[in-house]
């Protein structure tokens, strides 16, 4: 075992209330013979979870007349720091103490109990549990020493990328499962939308069920006040059904979640479900594979897989649609002009830029790019243009640049090719970084700059597609998957924008057509939220989707 000598254990200890909502949600109720149940605690910490569950087990063996010291078998909790071990055990032999139970049968099933192992290290004991339970550990694989980190990849196969060691505790969790086991953990759902999560997402997948997500980043559900974006999770060793989505508020609390754990358990209970702070629905079934878990109100969650379920992905080789960015050139001072005479006048690339799009129709400003690629793709060679010779050559830290070092004979190069014929063609352009979607229409003769997104199709008239694009249903897409900034700022990655479903434009209804068309002329979000909801045939009220209107800009 390697050396676990820092000093992050990456702890944060839960709430009471949270503690018993997890519980009640994977069914350890001391109603049940929990005697019969084994349960595990990964990272059992000072005990918040631990003693509630040691207290369920007393009650239900007094309940099912189990004695107490025939209850070895009941728990497996595991702590990476002796101390805290040690402070688990007095809590359970306490407890048991309390009711009566030998001091000596105490201890002894005490030290049985908890025990002080690495979950994603050490052999535990071998048999498979219920119920695994808890708060892992959130620790990056980046703040642990390089041979434990090392050591868990290899362990895990879904520790990979820049990620969290929760991801191995939910892994080793979900393996160490019996059939229809379950584990509940309260833990951040970054894994759920972040690359570093593709792994676990596919692995969840293959061969587990996700059964609850309760969005809590809102509540106070720790004792310390963190800001570790938090859900509930419960998932279970069996075929996917149904799915309870949860989004909640800093309202959310006890009875709140009392009141959501009793609609969750009555199976027939479909729809949505409201309370104090938080709404929910019941959704028919889960998203599959690596792709990115969606987060948003419920009613967003149901009209993202419902769509999802129905229609193509923008992004389609099907229809020659295609989703991509701009050209990156690791030197935008150099590679990018408004001096139309910098060098030769075919290697002047009028470019378009994010500031061509703030009045919400393309109004270039005059730049270009100094273009080292021909028609082909192909690099040029600077002994043909010896203007762009010169020009490029005045500024020597070009070739300082990584791509410039990794092919010094091609040192001129920008980081990406420039695609052949993108030019001509009528792209609509959206801007990385904006609060809400805003394509712009470029009808051609202008090339990307790598902030701007571009969307090219053989088949859409496009500004039909930017309609769709401009609607507050393509907006839900990208807020369900997309990392929100400071301000409420998204991302509009390409990642993102591929996910957003659209109609077959061949099918699409002439005056629907027309009206998304009108819209996105008129810039009128509202207008062309309406239309695309017929286009797709959904109610725009149940999905949370009219709000004042607004018009793009």
């Amino acid at each position: 075992m390697p050396e676990t000598d820092w000093t992050n254990y990456g702890e944060v200890f839960t709430r009471r209330w949270v503690v018993d909502t997890i519980l009640d949600a994977v069914g350890y109720s001391p109603d049940a013979d929990l005697s019969s149940v084994r349960l595990c605690e990964p990272s059992c910490g000072s005990g918040a979870f631990l003693g509630p569950i040691v207290e369920r087990l007393i009650a239900s063996a007094k309940r099912h007349d189990v004695p107490l010291d025939a209850l070895g078998d009941a728990i497996r909790a595991y702590d990476l720091q002796p101390e805290h071990v040690e402070v688990s055990r007095r809590m359970c032999a306490d407890l048991l103490l309390a009711v009566g139970c030998d001091a000596e049968a105490a201890r002894a099933q005490a030290e049985q109990w908890v025990n002080v192992a690495d979950f994603l290290l050490d052999l535990l004991d071998p048999e498979s549990f219920d119920v695994v339970v808890g708060n892992p550990p959130y620790i990056r694989y980046d703040d642990l020493p390089t041979d434990v980190a090392t050591a868990y990849r290899l362990g895990w196969q879904t520790m990979r990328g820049r990620g969290d060691i929760y991801v191995g505790f939910f892994e080793r969790s979900l393996l160490m499962l019996k059939p229809g086991g379950r584990v509940g953990f309260i833990c951040a759902d970054r894994w759920m939308r972040n690359q570093y999560g593709a792994p676990l997402r596919a692995f969840v997948s293959e061969g587990f069920a996700v059964e609850q997500v309760w969005t809590m980043h809102d509540v106070d559900a720790f004792e310390a006040q963190v800001s570790a974006y938090p859900a509930i999770t419960v998932m279970s060793r069996k075929p996917q059904g149904s799915v309870v989505v949860a989004d909640t508020t800093a309202a959310f609390g006890a009875p709140s979640a009392r009141t959501l754990l009793r609609w969750t358990q009555d199976e027939e209970e479909a729809g949505d479900f409201s309370g104090e702070g938080f709404a929910a629905h019941r959704l028919p079934h889960w998203f599959e594979g690596t792709e990115l878990w969606p987060t948003g109100s419920p009613a967003r969650l149901a009209l993202i897989e419902l769509l999802t379920d129905n229609f193509e992905p923008l992004h389609d080789p099907n229809t020659n649609t295609k989703v991509s960015i701009g050209v990156a050139t690791g030197a935008d001072k150099v590679y990018v002009t408004k001096d139309a005479d910098a060098v030769e006048a075919d290697r002047m690339l009028p470019l378009a830029m994010r500031r061509d799009l703030m009045g919400g129709e393309f109004e270039w400003q005059g730049n270009y790019l100094v273009n080292p690629w021909d028609a082909e793709g192909r690099l040029v060679d600077l002994a043909d243009y010896p203007r762009m010779a010169a020009y490029l050559n005045e500024h020597p830290g070009l070739k300082d640049r990584h791509v410039a070092k990794k092919a010094p004979a091609s040192w001129h190069r920008t980081i990406d090719k420039v695609t052949p014929g993108l030019t001509e063609k009528p792209k609509l352009l959206l801007q990385d970084m904006k609060a809400h979607i805003h394509p712009v229409l470029e009808r051609g003769g202008h090339y990307p700059h790598h902030n701007l997104y571009y969307v090219t199709s053989d088949t859409w008239d496009m500004e039909v597609l930017g309609g769709l694009l401009l609607s507050r249903i393509a907006q839900a897409f990208i807020e369900a998957y997309c990392v929100r900034m400071r301000g409420g700022t998204l991302r509009f990655q390409s990642q993102y924008l591929k996910k957003i479903r659209v109609p077959n434009p061949a099918t699409l209804d002439a005056q629907v057509a027309d009206d998304l068309r009108d819209a996105f002329r008129q810039r009128d979000v509202s207008a062309a939220t309406l239309a695309a909801a017929q286009a797709y045939s959904i109610d725009p009220v149940h999905f949370e989707l009219l709000e004042t209107p607004i018009a793009a800009t």
